[in-house]
């Protein structure tokens, strides 16, 4: 591929778009809860966290109404609650219920699935390994599906340090947006210390972290730039990033348009674009015209999977007139 000077800011000429990128139904899912929570209880809807990792999304629905929280001790009794996609510890759910709230679930179905998992074996006598990142929410939310017996590896030193009670009944989890390679090096290492631990029947990193790290890994090779616009908290979004980077591309993530450094496409012809499963698809538009506005002159979309799974709202949450459903793929600006 051929490059024109690098002290040129302004030589991008195509501008190549992952796919799927964008909103997951998971994240779909929980918008239109306290979307849907809005409009039929009136504001404020108070939410548990983020209800996803993305600033853009949380400030829309700020402005909407709903107040964000961390504390339900910050919510007045008898006020509705919806707890984020990420999914929340028994403590929470039992103590959200002993205050009195209106409770609206917004945990992404495939988190649940795991916790489910973890309940249900637990009862069996396992004890668990988790594969995912300290402090995150996903993370937090399914250890808290437990008292004790569920241990936490990062990476795969990890596992050699780690000290359960028991392994003739031991099984493995994983948070749903881990970088697929690096779960998979990790299962390795678990499944060698203890080749008798139990794996769930499908893996648990979700179908959009799957595909999205797919695609970039398709278009790392074919481009001389990765932007993948996401937030810093964002987990699949910093996955993506570093996938393209351990491809051998240059990337960076940004929150918005105005994150971008003209800096970045100096010398580069062909840039790839990609967002998160929380990014909205209006901050790749906007990326898309900032990057147009330093010299691209064309957009075209990769071939890739069409997202055609939708998650359905809680019970009490249909209206009589449904709002226009968020969606990652929307027509190209």
């Amino acid at each position: 591929m051929t490059s024109t000077s690098a002290t040129t800011a302004t030589t991008a000429s195509e501008i190549l778009l992952a796919e799927p990128r964008g909103f997951c139904a998971g994240v779909d899912r929980a918008i239109d809860i306290v979307e849907h929570a809005l409009a039929k209880f009136g504001a404020p809807i108070y939410v548990r966290h983020e209800i996803v990792h993305n600033t853009y999304v949380v400030n829309d629905l700020k402005q909407k109404g709903a107040i964000f929280i961390e504390e339900l001790s910050d919510v007045p009794p008898g006020a509705t609650l919806v707890f984020s996609a990420h999914g929340v510890s028994r403590a929470v759910q039992d103590e959200a219920r002993a205050r009195g709230f209106s409770i609206f679930d917004a945990t992404c179905p495939l988190v649940t699935k795991v916790h489910v998992e973890v309940a249900k074996l637990a009862k069996e006598g396992y004890e668990f390994i988790m594969i995912g990142h300290k402090g995150h929410p996903e993370v937090e939310g399914t250890m808290g599906q437990l008292d004790e017996g569920i241990h936490l590896v990062e990476d795969v030193s990890d596992v050699a340090r780690v000290r359960p009670g028991q392994t003739d009944k031991l099984a493995v989890v994983t948070q749903t947006t881990l970088s697929v390679d690096d779960a998979a090096e990790i299962h390795a290492a678990v499944r060698a210390r203890f080749p008798k631990v139990r794996e769930p029947k499908m893996q648990d990193i979700c179908y959009a972290t799957q595909n999205r790290q797919d695609a970039v890994k398709i278009m790392s090779p074919q481009v001389d730039l990765v932007i993948v616009v996401g937030s810093p908290t964002s987990s699949n979004s910093n996955r993506l990033r570093e996938l393209a980077v351990r491809l051998g591309t240059e990337s960076y993530m940004v929150d918005s348009a105005e994150e971008l450094d003209p800096a970045w496409f100096a010398g580069k012809s062909r840039i790839g674009l990609t967002a998160g499963a929380s990014a909205p698809e209006v901050l790749v538009r906007q990326v898309i015209d900032r990057i147009r506005a330093l010299g691209a002159v064309s957009v075209r979309k990769m071939d890739g999977i069409e997202e055609t799974i939708r998650f359905p709202l809680p019970k009490g949450l249909r209206l009589d007139s449904e709002p226009a459903p968020h969606s990652g793929a929307s027509p190209l600006p």
